[in-house]
């Protein structure tokens, strides 16, 4: 005999596949959603017991997103099939996520930019600029990664960030790159870049309305810091 709780033995009311039915999914952790998505544990461990573990490898969603399926792999109990489940139901939450934010999404401030990508960009390993497009009422059109890897004047090339904004027939456009330090303090470099696209968008008539640095749940506007 071994001291595991197995799903069986919780309560039928107080499962999470029940509980969601009664009280919608909301009401259910992390660990008991991926419970529900992995459906069964092992005879030894509880599914439950099984995502608790999964989380905790992964610290949470945090590094959990971003996970391959041959990382999965490398927790015992999860073997091909699980980690293909896992993974699809992530990007279909992702995918959801994006088409929200598509929805003619309108930013009138550093504060709605940064929330608009904030969540997708915080955790990412490598710095990401992307570039939001918008239309004469502010609203996002278009958003693109330029380049991924360390921001430099020599890369980020004003043509890539306004080809993309010719296509669109953007009125204007915001930076975004993110610090995976988690710290968005301004590096020489990212005002270099930034004076530059500003200059280069005021001679072609479109506004570089700002460049916004993404750290961990922290943001630093570059307009708002009087860099141009």
């Amino acid at each position: 005999m071994h001291d595991h709780i197995m799903i069986r033995d919780v309560p039928k009311e107080e499962r999470p596949r029940e509980r969601l039915i009664r009280d919608g999914a909301e009401s259910l952790s992390n660990t008991e959603l991926l419970a529900i998505v992995l459906r069964m544990g092992s005879k030894h461990e509880s599914v439950l017991q099984l995502s608790q573990r999964i989380m905790c490898h992964f610290e949470g969603l945090a590094y959990l997103k971003n996970a391959s399926v041959q990382e999965l792999q490398k927790v015992k109990g999860v073997g091909q099939a699980k980690a293909v489940q896992i993974l699809a139901s992530l990007e279909l939450g992702r995918r959801m996520f994006q088409e929200k934010n598509n929805e003619r999404y309108t930013i009138r401030s550093p504060e709605d930019g940064a929330n608009y990508v904030m969540e997708d960009m915080r955790f990412l390993t490598q710095e990401h600029f992307v570039c939001v497009y918008l239309n004469t009422k502010n609203q996002v059109l278009h958003r693109k990664t330029i380049f991924i890897g360390s921001l430099n004047a020599s890369i980020v090339h004003p043509r890539e960030v306004f080809k993309e904004a010719f296509r669109r027939s953007a009125a204007s456009l915001i930076c975004f790159h993110n610090h995976p330090s988690g710290d968005p303090a301004p590096s020489q470099e990212d005002i270099v870049v930034t004076k530059r696209l500003v200059e280069c968008g005021k001679m072609i008539g479109i506004d570089v309305l700002d460049h916004i640095i993404i750290g961990d749940k922290r943001f630093i506007s570059l307009k708002e810091k009087g860099i141009f």
